[in-house]
């Protein structure tokens, strides 16, 4: 059961094409796990759809400032207006052809989402890997995150936002235990440390990097801006 969804502004935004790239992913991932949220978002098409032919307004350039502003709720996740993206290359590899991709032996399928946009190799250290996803924002930071069973991230803080979103296995922290689906989106004023029993694979984005703040993990503050 899925216990953490993406607020209704943010699924209005996503409707409207408002989004920056990275989230507008997260929010159509999770509509694959939740038919609630993808309910609303069916609604929200329609209506819009329905006020977009019914106005007597006179039609706005596309050029216009308005289409390219975001909201400020996201303004941590991006710091200037969106820039065209280039499709991505095709990937001849098998699991990117499946849409699903491979990890110490485990094999995950993804939301359709994601297919074409995986273009990199999975970087790591210990139970904690991490493939890059290239959304062409300047800020926001896009990743697969595979944690192993048994593994944890560092109790940490965050200097901005960082979203959360599981696609497979379980994982807890301080505030409660996520399943397939759960979509979380935390900043500064949360600390937590991730673990998982069976091990999990989450989609993430952060805005800045993140702050260890217990053992030997604070060595890697210094360093933050690299790691992120």
């Amino acid at each position: 059961m899925i216990n953490y969804h993406p607020d209704p502004h943010l699924l209005s935004l996503h409707a409207k094409g408002e989004l920056p790239l990275s989230m507008s992913m997260a929010i159509s991932a999770h509509a694959e796990f939740c038919q609630h949220c993808q309910q609303q978002l069916d609604q929200m098409t329609i209506t819009l759809s329905d006020q977009q032919f019914n106005t007597t307004a006179a039609p706005q350039s596309v050029d216009s400032p308005d289409n390219n502003q975001l909201d400020a709720l996201l303004s941590q996740f991006l710091n200037s207006t969106l820039d065209t993206l280039e499709a991505a290359q095709p990937n001849t590899d098998k699991s990117i052809e499946d849409n699903s991709v491979s990890i110490k032996g485990h094999h995950y399928p993804l939301p359709r989402v994601f297919r074409k946009k995986i273009n990199a190799s999975w970087q790591g250290i210990g139970k904690v890997s991490r493939l890059r996803l290239d959304t062409g924002e300047p800020q926001a930071r896009a990743s697969l995150l595979h944690i192993a069973a048994n593994g944890e991230i560092p109790e940490h803080t965050h200097k901005g936002a960082e979203l959360t979103l599981l696609l497979a296995g379980e994982f807890s922290d301080c505030y409660n235990t996520y399943k397939p689906g759960d979509f979380m989106l935390l900043d500064k004023e949360h600390q937590h440390s991730p673990k998982t029993l069976e091990g999990c694979l989450c989609y993430t984005i952060v805005d800045a990097p993140l702050y260890f703040t217990k053992g030997i993990s604070k060595l890697l503050n210094p360093i933050g801006d690299l790691l992120y």
